[in-house]
């Protein structure tokens, strides 16, 4: 257990936070010195000075305390010392560990979902972000509800009704269930307006690039590299929550659309991927993803797997992937070289001072495709799947004919041709080209 500087604040208003991290041994890629302070990252961003660290090795948490009895007896001891506010755990907790906690600490208890979730909270600026942060929080929220049984129910009113009743906790149940319902409907009516400006982006063959990776990777500022925007940039965890979509001019006068979406993390919690699907949608549906990669940063190979593991989450593992090592301008040329041949196609840049951002230019127009080729596809009429080609078809593509005969359906059509493989499927043959 170890103390550190607290930070405060001119109006001192800073929580003091402890920080808690428990590691089983069983994983030989988890480091829970570097995942702590990860941690105090988050609680950084959050608004709170760490003062305590504390780490404990165990086969499994303990059921009832997380800890352990007299680990927890020693961490409330601690905490006194120091005066801390709130304990932070680096792992999710139960209700019934948070109760019990809470109740020997005597203090506010929070575990490494729960402060994600408060980052989210404070940084959602439009509604679309605020929907999907309550959700995820509602969701979090409602196992987690404690009651005083019949203590606090609610009796009904006349012969034959007494008893019992609905308590608080059955009645704050069902709110957060009409609540979640209700966000729930309006998220699904934001990804119909995303879906339908997809649409209007593939029919007018503007492809689009989405900037995907590891928190504090220098996403924005490589967003404002490109695009010559002002978007906020910081040296800070999670700063970008909700999508921002500009348009970059190519030296050919050609364009595309540049997304800067999300930092990923770590164990992002599910209620949170799930609340922002609808924001990650953008990610599974656009034609190229820049994955940009912290080059500094000592722990970029598990920061590389996580982020590879939430695309897969989000169904966006098929999407072509460019690797962009940002920050090279911190890197000696002996890092750069083993970079180069680790990964051989990756890019080095920095998005600081404008290094590599040519080549970048150059790969997105390569890799691209922005041309449109005349094809002419065949359906089977009566087949599910290619009725759905066919509807895609008339979104992304200029039809030039359309015959059907004896349950065929033949379509000529001008298409981008980054688009002419997801057009094809086993019911639909390509047969010319013009």
């Amino acid at each position: 257990m170890t103390p550190a500087a607290s930070r405060s604040t001119a109006n001192g208003t800073r929580e003091r936070a402890a920080l808690v991290g428990l590691f089983t041994g069983s994983s030989r890629n988890f480091d829970p010195e570097h995942s702590l302070d990860e941690l105090a990252g988050l609680a950084a961003a959050a608004g709170a000075a760490v003062v305590l660290r504390l780490l404990q090795k165990n086969p499994k948490p303990d059921p009832a305390t997380f800890l352990g009895r007299g680990k927890v007896e020693t961490l409330a001891a601690a905490c006194e010392e120091v005066s801390a506010d709130v304990v932070i755990f680096d792992n999710e907790l139960s209700p019934a560990q948070l109760r019990n906690l809470e109740g020997t600490l005597q203090r506010k208890v929070l575990d490494r979902t729960q402060l994600i979730l408060d980052i989210f909270a404070s940084r959602a600026r439009t509604r679309e972000g605020k929907l999907q942060v309550e959700l995820a929080q509602l969701k979090y929220l409602m196992p987690r509800l404690i009651g005083a049984g019949t203590a606090l129910s609610r009796l009904g009113g006349g012969i034959g009704t007494r008893g019992p009743g609905e308590t608080k906790l059955e009645t704050d149940r069902r709110r957060i269930r009409h609540r979640v319902s209700i966000l729930s409907h309006e998220i699904d009516n934001v990804r119909k307006r995303r879906s339908q400006l997809r649409e209007r982006r593939q029919k007018s063959s503007v492809p689009t690039v989405a900037l995907v990776g590891y928190t504090n990777a220098g996403k924005t500022t490589l967003f404002n590299a490109l695009t010559g925007d002002a978007a906020v940039a910081s040296n800070a965890l999670f700063v970008t929550l909700d999508p921002l979509v500009r348009k970059v001019k190519l030296p050919d006068r050609r364009e595309l659309l540049v997304s800067d979406t999300v930092g990923f993390i770590e164990r992002l919690p599910h209620s949170l991927v799930a609340a922002f699907s609808a924001t990650l949608e953008e990610v599974a549906a656009a034609d190229l993803l820049l994955h940009v990669i912290d080059a500094g940063n000592a722990d970029r190979d598990r920061q590389i797997a996580a982020v590879r593991s939430v695309l897969a989450e989000v169904g966006a593992e098929k999407v072509p992937v460019v690797e962009v090592f940002n920050k090279c301008d911190q890197l000696d040329d002996g890092e750069r070289a083993r970079i180069r041949a680790v990964h051989p196609a990756a890019l080095c840049v920095s998005a600081l001072t404008g290094e590599g951002r040519d080549d970048l230019i150059a790969v997105l127009e390569g890799r691209l495709a922005l041309d449109t080729a005349v094809v002419r596809f065949d359906f089977a009429s009566d087949d599910e799947e290619d009725r759905k080609r066919i509807a895609h078809l008339y979104r992304v593509g200029r039809i030039r004919s359309h015959v059907t005969t004896d349950g065929r359906v033949s379509i000529e059509a001008e298409v981008p041709r980054r688009t002419i493989e997801r057009l094809q499927g086993r019911g639909a043959q390509r047969e010319s080209r013009a």
